[in-house]
């Protein structure tokens, strides 16, 4: 069997760091890359996209991301859609903070406790939605790999995926 690509999903942080929450959101951002789903997950440099980054660019016109913003001028959101496609996600700090009832962020060096509580949650959040985006590109490749396998028994042989009418 052909070694097939494992799915990532990427994320797309905030890159302002005039605010607290934009802090937030990398470092959220960071954890879930490092700790809490490193194989399921790749970053992509915000400042590169929009530098017209084409490797960025295209993973993210062909891979689920989700995007970290840390407030409502969504500028990762945004820009995704723009030069690539529609995130399947999209967190913002600021309305995660007040839905949950925590105070505001202070501190863009070094965070207060109240930026430390958000970026725990932010993590949390975002490992979350990514278990929903593995679970679902899972459950879609599996569909479409019995369904592809009871069309080629129907016709009778293996092809390739891409209805080239080449032998497998």
């Amino acid at each position: 069997m052909p070694d097939v690509p494992e799915r990532k999903v990427g994320i797309i942080a905030c890159s302002g760091e005039e605010l607290a929450e934009g802090t937030v959101s990398r470092l959220a951002a960071l954890r879930v890359l490092d700790s809490l789903r490193p194989h399921d997950t790749v970053t992509i440099c915000l400042p590169l996209f929009l530098a017209g980054g084409p490797d960025d660019r295209t993973f993210a016109r062909h891979h689920p991301t989700i995007t970290v913003d840390g407030c409502d001028l969504r500028c990762a959101a945004r820009a995704t859609e723009m030069y690539s496609n529609k995130p399947v996600h999209s967190l913002v700090v600021s309305e995660l903070v007040a839905e949950q009832g925590l105070r505001k962020p202070g501190g863009r060096r070094q965070l207060n406790e109240a930026g430390r509580q958000a970026v725990e949650l932010t993590a949390e959040r975002l490992a979350a939605l990514v278990d929903t985006v593995i679970s679902k590109e899972t459950h879609v490749s599996d569909t479409a790999r019995v369904a592809g396998a009871s069309a080629r028994r129907k016709k009778g042989g293996d092809s390739c995926s891409c209805r080239s009418g080449s032998a497998v």
